[in-house]
């Protein structure tokens, strides 16, 4: 097999879903520059984007700062095809973002190719479409050298589809230490499946959008005791880094300050010792006393959502005062989120948002509550 199957040690991935923007939103190519090329220098080749992130954006900023820059034989590039992808009306228009994924990457063809967000909510549009054996196609004509999915549902349609799908080479979990024995993500019972049937694993979301790399008080003290001198970020990441059969490890770094950082302990990675691990259950249980909205700011979302309500971006402000109880912090915060955009009492509970929620929040709930408190 190719780079990473077989390998011991698991490598960093480059998550292009959060790149660093400019002043008017756009993506910030010289800083993402400088950052492709301190994660090559650093020994590091996997790069994530998806024919989805930031509409297409993603990718283009991958073959700008990526594709353009270096030989094609010194980095892996992962992408996604994804049945609700705005736009996509169709078995042709969903098969039609390989060729476009190609065309903005640049990059002729792809290492590692995934169906992307599968669960029960989209599961019937993959097998209706015949995206299983469309990417098994690609595969043989040589636009793509891996495939996979990355995963957001049930343990048991995981189960069926490892099952029916044995020819899957790898597949694409939320795991990380504050989800491990959530029931809502099943991080622990999925990566146990996926194991049990031999596949490789992709890692997402391991810092949980952020969250975890600035932890409420009470973890940060836990993990702060353990060693002063690591970062938040750096026990998310090994922690995930440290499981058994962890193709890579993708965090979705945003600045070159947090690439330096990743770099310092991925770079030449160590396992968790039985003292760190143990102050990860510790953590843990500190964590699970903090009530929060688990949202990561993925933004699936955001993308179709009839009055434009800014979700993430509601729900960051929620946190700011149910975790770190700054209230009026949390107001300023909401009235800057639904500036010219939807406010969180214009919700039409039409449900769209919650059909594709990886995190499986009661949104709409979630939304009232924030329309009593800061509107």
């Amino acid at each position: 097999m190719e780079k990473y199957f077989g390998e011991k040690t698991p490598k960093l991935g480059f998550g292009l879903m959060r790149l660093p923007k400019t002043a008017d939103g756009g993506i910030d190519i010289p800083q993402t520059c400088e950052m492709v090329d301190l994660f090559l220098a650093g020994g590091q080749t996997y790069f994530d984007t998806a024919y989805v992130y930031d509409a297409g954006g993603s990718e283009i900023a991958a073959r700008k700062a990526l594709v353009e820059r270096h030989p094609r034989e010194a980095f892996t590039l992962a992408t996604k095809l994804n049945v609700k992808a705005n736009g996509c009306t169709g078995e042709a228009s969903a098969k039609q973002q390989l060729a476009t994924s190609l065309e903005r990457t640049g990059a002729g063809y792809f290492d590692y190719y995934l169906l992307h967000a599968v669960g029960e909510g989209n599961i019937g549009l993959y097998d209706e479409w015949g995206i299983w054996d469309f990417v098994k196609e690609a595969k043989a004509k040589g636009l793509i050298r891996h495939w996979g999915f990355s995963f957001h549902g049930s343990t048991g349609l995981l189960d069926r589809l490892l099952t029916e799908h044995p020819d899957a080479e790898f597949v694409q979990l939320q795991i990380n230490y504050a989800d491990w024995e959530n029931r809502n993500v099943n991080s622990r019972i999925n990566y146990e499946t996926a194991r049990r049937h031999g596949k490789s694993i992709v890692v997402m979301e391991p810092v949980k959008g952020g969250m975890l790399a600035n932890p409420p008080a009470p973890v940060a003290e836990v993990l702060r005791a353990a060693n002063p001198a690591a970062s938040m970020a750096s026990w998310a990441i090994r922690y995930a880094a440290s499981l058994d059969g962890m193709l890579t490890v993708l965090s979705g770094m945003s600045n070159v300050a947090q690439m330096r950082d990743n770099l310092s302990f991925m770079a030449n990675f160590q396992p968790l010792s039985a003292q760190e691990q143990a102050a990860v259950a510790r953590a843990q249980k500190a964590l699970a006393a903090v009530a929060s909205i688990p949202c990561t700011a993925c933004h699936y979302c955001t993308e179709g959502c009839p009055m434009q309500i800014p979700i993430p971006e509601i729900f960051s402000a929620r946190n700011q005062e149910m975790i770190w109880a700054q209230s009026e912090r949390a107001k300023r915060m909401y009235q800057h989120a639904v500036r010219d955009r939807g406010q969180a009492s214009q919700c039409i509970a039409c449900g769209q948002c919650e059909g594709v929620c990886p995190q499986h929040i009661d949104i709409i709930d979630q939304l009232k509550t924030c329309a009593e408190r800061y509107e």
